[in-house]
This record gives structure tokens, sequence and C-alpha cells, in this order.
């Protein structure tokens, strides 16, 4: 396919603008003008929408192709809530319109919806409130770990400066705990793929601030132990907090504060509704336990007397502003419809069939490929290449390039890092067992040529315009072309 400057012809345009009607007033100063016209390609309109229409049909997503990314939940999102999030009331809005007076009409539908899907996460996952400010999961960690902070200096215990986390956890923790000014300390995972708790007993001190606990765990298993963890971490002064990114397996199935977390992060934008990947944008919500509601963040939206919404300023042990105005306001409107159209049955279906789903895959490959563990899994599992395909020289990256030819996005790979060569597989509770099959049968296909033609697999894919880049490379030397 010719890059658009290939295509781009003196003279051609795709547009035709009628005389303007109003005088010419150039306000720009002189010194600032271009020398000559920008060198911008000159084709056609039909030109134009082909070459973009051939180029959208070499993306892959969740709406073209199955799409089993673990840990990131690329599950389909119904396309009545992309509308829902379109509607004219709401996409119009500018943040600064009155809250009350004035345009105020404009904007209590707004705040409601920001109201009232805290009060629903509240409800659905045990805590006394939440911060809808956080922009993403990761910025949803640096907002809890930031009120754990907060909470300790207001307890004057400012030596509290260690977090534990276990290294089954999602990679993002330990940056986080380190930006709010913690000390990471890596927790291992036993032989049962649980937290090693005679390790984190070594830890039960007045230097503790807390845990960072990812559940279930990025092997995809659910922590036997989370009851005991949270209740000795208690015992020492420290607070725990859940990573939350992962609650596809649990939500509607339990409450995570019940466990004894204090806090939880969640992401609107795998877990509800909009979908994940291609760089944002996201949602973080911080669920916390009643102690910790004085250092939420400002502001914060509540519900007057009088049935009205308006935002609320004066908490003044509060954390501060984490986020431009009300956080991702259209993500937490999707996830907002999302709530309403599935309710509390219709949330635990998810959680039961994105089960079901992992674990089907798991029984159905476990002979042909080495699992992570033999562990009934939650809504991902783990497994990685036989010891005989590691000797034909087939890696995780080549199984993960064989699968673009058979239409499949690849799975995660070679992460999480406590497993080799790990392939991580999420199906999510959107996909159908047909497909599934198709997946199953594919890398059936893959691991049999793995052991009788691996060459077959090492020259994967062969179906797309580019086949094996060099990426490590083409990250450190990209080849960039400046146009002036």
């Amino acid at each position: 396919m010719k890059l658009i400057f290939e295509k781009s012809r003196s003279l051609r345009s795709g547009v035709s603008l009628p005389d303007s009607d109003v005088p010419n007033v150039n306000s720009i100063p002189e010194s600032l003008l271009r020398d000559k016209s920008p060198e911008l390609p000159e084709v056609s309109e039909l030109d134009t929408v082909r070459h973009y229409t051939n180029l959208s049909r070499m993306n892959f997503g969740v709406d073209t192709n199955f799409y089993p990314l673990g840990s990131c939940t690329m599950k389909y999102n119904p396309k009545v809530h992309e509308d829902i999030a379109g509607l004219d009331g709401f996409n119009s809005l500018h943040p600064l319109l009155p809250q009350l007076r004035g345009g105020g009409a404009l904007t209590q539908g707004a705040l409601a919806v920001i109201y009232e899907t805290e009060k629903f996460l509240c409800n659905l996952l045990g805590f006394d409130a939440f911060t809808m400010q956080p922009l993403a999961g990761a910025h949803g960690e640096l907002t809890g770990v930031m009120l754990i902070a907060a909470y300790h200096k207001s307890k004057k215990q400012s030596q509290r400066k260690v977090m534990l986390i276990p290294d089954s956890a999602h990679g993002t923790n330990p940056a986080s705990a380190a930006m709010a000014g913690f000390i990471p300390m890596e927790i291992p995972t036993d032989e049962n793929c649980n937290t090693d708790i005679n390790t984190l007993k070594k830890y039960l001190n007045d230097n503790l601030a807390g845990i960072m606990l990812t559940s279930p765990n990025t092997l995809g298993i659910f922590d036997e132990h989370t009851q005991q963890i949270c209740s000795l971490v208690h015992d020492a002064g420290g607070l725990a907090y859940c990573d939350g990114a992962n609650l596809n397996a649990l939500i509607g199935k339990l409450k995570p504060a019940e466990l004894g977390f204090d806090i939880m992060h969640i992401n609107l934008h795998k877990t509800f509704a909009t979908p994940h990947g291609g760089g944002g944008p996201g949602s973080g919500p911080v669920g916390v336990s009643e102690e910790l509601i004085p250092f939420l963040p400002v502001s914060r939206v509540i519900k007057r007397s009088d049935g009205t919404y308006c935002l609320e300023y004066d908490h003044p042990e509060s954390i501060g502003y984490t986020a431009p105005f009300y956080g991702n306001f259209s993500i937490i409107l999707r996830a907002y419809a999302y709530l309403l159209t599935l309710g509390i049955d219709g949330l635990k279906n998810v959680s039961e069939n994105a089960v079901l789903n992992a674990n089907y895959i798991r029984e159905s490959l476990k002979t042909f490929y080495t699992p992570a563990t033999d562990r009934v899994c939650m809504h991902e599992c783990v497994f990685s290449p036989t010891s005989q395909m590691l000797k034909n020289g087939i890696h995780a990256l080549d199984i993960a390039k064989a699968l673009i030819d058979k239409g499949i996005h690849p799975p995660t790979i070679y992460f999480p890092l406590i497993t080799k060569e790990a392939i991580m597989i999420e199906p999510t509770e959107t996909e159908s067992l047909e497909t599934l099959d198709v997946f199953i049968d594919a890398m059936k296909e893959i691991a049999e040529n793995a052991l009788n033609c691996p060459e077959m697999i090492k020259n994967a894919p062969e179906s797309t315009k580019v086949c094996r880049p060099d990426e490590t490379q083409a990250a450190r030397h990209p080849d960039i072309v400046f146009t002036q």
C-alpha cells in the first residue's frame, strides 16, 4: 500500500470551498507566517477516502476479530452505550457551566450521573465512598497510595514507608507506590500461587504502610489468604489496597471491602463498558472505607436536601485535585449506562461467564502447553511453551505471531514476569463457545506445528503487510521523517 504522499499529484484537491464573503483580515504577525506552503499531499476526495478506508482495514480490534489480550479485558461493548454517551445533553456540556443557578439546569443531569455511579459502585463493592476523578488504572493506583500516605500522615506516623507488593501484582504497582513516597518491597508467590505468608510476616512492624494486592492476581488466581493478609496488615497498623484491574472475575460475586480491603481502584474502561486499549480515554475510580473519606480528592458531588446536585470543596484533609474537573465524564457515563443495563444479576453473569470461558480454554489446552498452575483459574489463564517447543526454538513470541495468521489477536506474552515465557489469555465473558473453539483449534494446530514443523511457526505471520520487524531496534532507532 502506497503512502498518501506517494499518491499526491500537483494541483489535485479533495475539497472545493466557496469564496469567502467576509473581509480578509490577517491578524497573524508577518514573522510567524510560512515562507512556503506546507508540504501536504495533494489528492482527490476519492483517493483520500480509499486510502484511509484501506488503512483502517489493516487495523485489528475487538469489533473485527477475537482479542484475548490477558489482563486487559478486551471485551465487546454494547453500542447503545456509545450512543448514550453521544447524546447532546451530555457531550455538548462545558465543564465550567454553573452547578445550580443560571445554566444549572444543563449540568444537573451530568452531576446526577457522577453521584449515582458512585453510589452504585459503593453498593456493588462494599466501600463507603468513591472518587470518580482518576483518569486511568495506574492513575487510580497513584491516587490510592496517596490516600494511604495522607492517612498515615494524619496519624503522625511518617515512618511508615514500606509498601508490600506481591510479585504477582500488576506491573505499575511499584511505580505508583514509589511516586507516592513509599519504598516498594516484593513478596514472592508460594507454590500454590498465593502470596507467601511467611515472607509477609517479616515486614509486620511499625514501618509498614500497607500492601497492594492484585485480586485476582496476574496468574488469574484468587489468593486464598486474602482475608488473612488484610488482617495481618491491619494488626501491624497498615492499610490493605486492592488493585481491581481484574474485577471482571469478581463483579457481583463478592464485595472486596468485606475481604478486609480499605481501598481499591477499579477500571471503568476494562470492566464497565468502555473499550480498553488504544491509549485511552480511561477511568480509574477509587473506593475507600469510612476512615479514608476525609482524604478523598476534591471536588465531590453531593445531593442536597432539595434533590439538586452540586460540587463540595470543604475537605481540609483532602489530597486535592488529582485530575482536571471531574474525571473522564464520558467514560463514567458509559459505565453508568452499562450498570443500569445489566443490574446486579447481569453483573453476576458477567463474572460467571468470564470465569467459565477462561477455564474452558485452560482445560482444553493444558495438554498442549504448560499451564502456570493446575488450580482453577478466574478470568484468565496463563500457559508457557512446552519444554520440547523450547528445544525446537519456539518461544512465546513465535506462538503469538502464528496466531495472527489465524485472524486472532495474540494474547499478552512475557507477562506476568514470574512465569517464564508466559502466554496470558483472557477470553472475556462476551465471546461465544464457537469463537473459543476456533481459538482452541488454532492453538492446538500451532502446538503441533511447533513440534513437527517449527520453521513454519518461526516464519509467521505471513498474512500481514509487515511480518517480523525488529521491534527492539524500531523502538531505539525510529525512522521518522519530518516535513517543513
